[in-house]
């Protein structure tokens, strides 16, 4: 009983985090220069632009770059409540908050019986990897609220279906956390979600104008088609690597077909999710952590988009699905905290590499998007084999059954 107290004493995974997350806000806050682009000026420029239109009850509608649904409008106006900080300082203080909120969720959740402490180290170790990009995007506090409707929905689906809608409000994937729900959560989540869009629709006009600017993004220079034009950029393609609804893309020659194939990939990993869906036996609460992750890694995987922030998705979906001693995701969950390694590397340290596709910057973006194709694949195969029943074949003839004296054979 000693040693399996010292195995679970939060001190050292509390420990680690406060190392580790003082020297996140000593990069966030100036203190040190991190070094390549400096990734706050997102906070400094873009959320505090966002900030002052919003705060004024309406969407920013004439900005492009505002591709997000309505309660987005809420992370990047939460620094209101400390109105005695800039508006960069209270952003980075609140996104510091709600890390510290998933640590304290996976540190009780790995004390109950069943579950394990890993799904804290995880995310001790996998966040900081990422470096600063961590506190200057509003990610990791939609990843907080996912990590609470995953742990809580272990106990109580309809918390895990109001916690999901209200988290696909905020950024859309956490829809995905549905994937292996009961009925119950898939109810409560359309109820929710139904209400809070309304809301939205009534009192801040243009809540859903985000979508016809998601529509006209292309293929973003750190997606996994993007490494097609990296690689035909060294045999003469004519293409341009410009900034373009926000982010840095490949515009030219048969960008729009790369894109139409992420589209149709992502289709079909939709398809197969719900194959399996239909397929898959009676889930445990590891599965439906399970299944979201996997969902979420496919997404990501087929996505026209795969910015450094969405690892925060996955190292805290990994992270759950790790607090299950029952679990099977661990081999995806260490490709994923390896691939947010070689995501620092790619951006920012790299970044410059990687848009103008010398060969470092395509190496490094093959590695990191090798690595999370390799942990979507994974957690499929791992998804579907410990999920779904295996039919045995029925003996074809009778006359296989052997004949004894107490088993009669029909004449």
């Amino acid at each position: 009983m000693e040693t399996k107290a010292v195995r679970r004493s939060p001190a050292r995974p509390l420990a680690a985090w406060g190392v580790t997350r003082a020297v996140l806000l000593l990069f966030v806050f100036g203190v040190y220069v991190f070094p390549g682009p400096d990734v706050t000026s997102d906070v400094s420029v873009i959320y505090r632009g966002w900030y002052e239109v919003l705060r004024h009850g309406t969407f920013p509608l004439d900005d492009v770059t505002w591709q997000y649904p309505p309660a987005a409008a809420l992370a990047v106006l939460s620094p209101a409540v400390l109105p005695f900080l800039s508006y960069p300082h209270a952003f980075f203080l609140l996104a510091f908050l709600a890390d510290a909120a998933v640590l304290a969720a996976l540190l009780l959740a790995g004390r109950r019986p069943g579950r394990s402490p890993r799904g804290a180290w995880v995310w001790v170790a996998g966040l900081p990897l990422l470096g600063p990009t961590v506190y200057a995007r509003y990610d990791v506090m939609v990843t907080a609220v996912a990590v609470a409707a995953l742990l809580a929905g272990a106990r109580h689906p309809r918390v895990l279906g109001a916690l999901a809608a209200f988290g696909a409000l905020l950024k859309v994937w956490p829809v995905l956390l549905l994937t292996g729900a009961v009925r119950p959560a898939w109810r409560t989540a359309a109820v929710t979600a139904a209400g809070l869009a309304a809301l939205f629709a009534v009192f801040m006009p243009g809540a859903f104008a985000f979508l016809a600017f998601q529509r006209e993004r292309g293929t973003e220079v750190e997606s996994l088609g993007a490494l097609v034009f990296h690689v035909a950029r060294h045999f003469g393609w004519e293409g341009q690597v410009l900034l373009n609804y926000g982010s840095i893309e490949f515009l030219g020659p048969y960008v729009d077909r790369v894109s139409t194939a992420a589209l149709a990939l992502s289709v079909a990993a939709f398809g197969w999710l719900l194959l399996w869906r239909l397929r898959a036996g009676r889930l445990s609460a590891h599965v439906v952590a399970e299944a979201a992750f996997t969902a979420v890694l496919l997404s990501t995987v087929t996505s026209r988009v795969i910015s450094p922030q969405y690892l925060v998705w996955l190292v805290g979906l990994a992270a759950v699905c790790l607090s299950h001693r029952a679990g099977r995701m661990t081999a995806p969950a260490l490709l994923v905290v390896l691939a947010s390694f070689v995501t620092v590397l790619e951006f920012p340290l790299g970044f410059s590499h990687v848009v103008a596709s010398d060969w470092y910057g395509v190496a490094l973006l093959a590695v990191r998007d090798g690595l999370l194709l390799a942990a979507a694949l994974t957690a499929a195969r791992r998804l579907w084999s410990s999920t779904v029943p295996h039919t045995k074949p029925t003996a074809p003839f009778p006359s296989q059954t052997p004949r004894t004296k107490e088993t009669p054979v029909s004449p």
